[in-house]
């Protein structure tokens, strides 16, 4: 068992030297484990180069049957401790970049110290990873969940708003309607699906779709709100990624009397019978911020 866990962490960080460091062992202990593996096997499992390791197509397939004997057996002993007062071990999770920067890292920071015996292996990107094929046991989807075969809870939404900075207050005091933004500069968040087609409601009867034009096109919600925030023209950001630069006056809303579609916050698992108390502990305090954002969320508007 031991050495399928050396294995696996090679993969999943694609370096001996970095497994070495998750285990707690020395890369040479690593090595010969996994050389140990391809003698009995008589099949290489991994590609070494000067900059990576890769499993060879073997090596992948026995990759993920490793990853899903470690989780149940983790699983398994997660269940017999169930009825310890703290949760404990090492919660791997992943969520987008914008997201986990301005909610996750501090949820992190309030978990691992009210639970001294749990650590965080959080990967923040805004790739959509296979927790399946990743070894990650709760994912944070932000948006519209498009996966299936997985289980999921709703923690929480949020609001898209079109923002703008104050220097631009007398050119946006003078938009009426959504489609009036197309005679200003807009920037644009390439890493959306439609980062260009945005659907406005007044009320349940009128509705405007609106076609913009991107001055400006950047891949990242904090690239597209420090552009906004520079005057370089509006856009439109999720709440939570500009909740202080509302506050702080950085940004004014734009024609807030017109609303966006509001996105889901959801928490993502494996498909298992039993969840791990690390999870259940994470989500149960990432659920409670969430309900305190959205509550100062309401009060503000």
């Amino acid at each position: 068992m031991r050495r399928l866990a050396y294995f696996a962490a090679v993969v999943e960080t694609g370096s001996f030297t970095a497994a070495a460091e998750r285990l707690g062992v020395t890369k040479a202990v690593v090595s010969q484990q996994v050389a140990r593996l391809e003698n009995e096997f008589r099949t290489s499992l991994l590609v070494r180069t000067t900059r990576k390791v890769q499993p060879t197509e073997a090596g992948q397939a026995f990759y993920l049957r490793c990853a899903m004997i470690l989780r149940q057996t983790e699983d398994a002993f997660d269940e017999l401790a169930e009825g310890s007062a703290e949760p404990s071990g090492t919660l791997r999770l992943t969520a987008p970049f914008d997201y986990g920067v301005g909610v996750i890292v501090p949820v992190i920071a309030a978990y691992t110290q009210r639970y001294p015996a749990c650590k965080v292996d959080a990967i923040l990107s805004d790739q959509t990873l296979n927790i399946m094929s990743s070894n990650i046991e709760l994912a944070i989807r932000v948006g519209w969940l498009a996966e299936t075969g997985l289980q999921a809870r709703k923690i929480g939404t949020f609001r898209q708003l079109l923002v703008a900075s104050p220097s631009m207050a007398s050119q946006v005091a003078r938009l009426t309607r959504p489609e009036d933004i197309a005679t200003l500069p807009f920037v644009a968040n390439s890493a959306l699906r439609a980062p260009l087609n945005w659907n406005f409601s007044l009320n349940e009867s009128e509705s405007q779709v609106v076609h913009v034009q991107s001055s400006i096109s950047l891949d990242a919600t904090l690239a597209v709100r420090e552009a906004v925030c520079h005057g370089a023209g509006l856009s439109v950001l999720p709440d939570f990624a500009i909740a202080d630069e509302l506050a702080a006056g950085r940004l004014i809303a734009v024609l807030p009397q017109w609303r966006l579609p509001s996105g889901g916050i959801h928490a993502v698992f494996p498909t298992a019978r039993f969840r791990p108390a690390k999870v259940r502990a994470f989500v149960d305090l990432l659920a409670d911020r969430e309900q305190q954002r959205q509550a100062v969320d309401r009060t503000d508007r």
